[in-house]
């Protein structure tokens, strides 16, 4: 199966055809909108298969599939002491494995917006996350970490190593968190500010059969979002 996670940065109508040259089975797109309330057939037409969230209809996340791969929402909780974390958006996929997509939020939180964000849900639904792929921009990285905080990005990806996941760019590159050479955002598209904030997390025993893994170069992507595509074949 073939998974591709991007940040479109909007306006995904007209992106749509791009993205699809990469023939994936499963597309995990942040900042798109909402194919139900469109106006473009053609958007409407790719996007039939498809499950998505957000707080209006012009950007939220969502998640894409072939007509033959089955995606069927599952109703896990998103409720941390009564505030709403945002965005996760969970699947299960033919029946087979469950999938959560990820746009990290800052969601008006001065203390846990973004990883902190991730931190919560991982609180709340630990458990079902066991076995799970954690898909998606997560707007952080372990260069951020702070020395007085507990919800960490590399807490955060210790607990999902406590679960059996592993983030497929690490492995495949064998690099450590916080030194990736290769990154997934150019802050408003300057290629001197750049940063590795889009992840594929996965069950450990895909890791030996794992085909491709690779990130979209800027001289192809850079055009259509300030982020590049990640992709994993397996």
């Amino acid at each position: 199966m073939k998974v591709v996670t991007w940040n479109c940065n909007g306006a995904l109508r007209k992106k749509f055809q791009k993205i699809s040259e990469l023939d994936a089975d499963i597309y995990v797109i942040q900042e798109c909108e909402d194919p139900l309330r469109s106006n473009h057939p053609e958007y409407q037409s790719w996007a039939k298969n498809h499950l998505w969230l957000g707080d209006t209809k012009n950007k939220g996340l969502g998640i894409f599939a072939r007509e033959e791969v089955k995606i069927e929402l599952l109703e896990w909780s998103n409720y941390y002491l009564d505030h709403a974390v945002k965005y996760f958006l969970p699947c299960k996929v033919n029946d087979d494995f469950n999938l959560v997509s990820v746009w990290a939020h800052q969601n008006n939180s001065p203390n846990f917006g973004y990883i902190g964000q991730v931190w919560k849900y991982l609180k709340i639904n630990k458990l079902l996350l066991k076995d799970a792929f954690i898909i998606g921009d997560f707007n952080s990285n372990a260069i951020w970490d702070q020395w007085d905080r507990w919800w960490n990005h590399s807490d955060v990806v210790r607990e999902f190593e406590e679960l059996g996941l592993k983030s497929f760019y690490h492995q495949s590159a064998k690099e450590d968190q916080g030194k990736e050479s290769t990154p997934t955002f150019y802050f408003r598209k300057n290629e001197e500010k750049v940063y590795h904030i889009d992840y594929i997390f996965g069950p450990e025993r895909y890791i030996p059969n794992l085909l491709k893994f690779e990130i979209g170069k800027k001289q192809d992507w850079l055009e259509y979002s300030d982020h590049m595509p990640v992709l994993c074949h397996y």
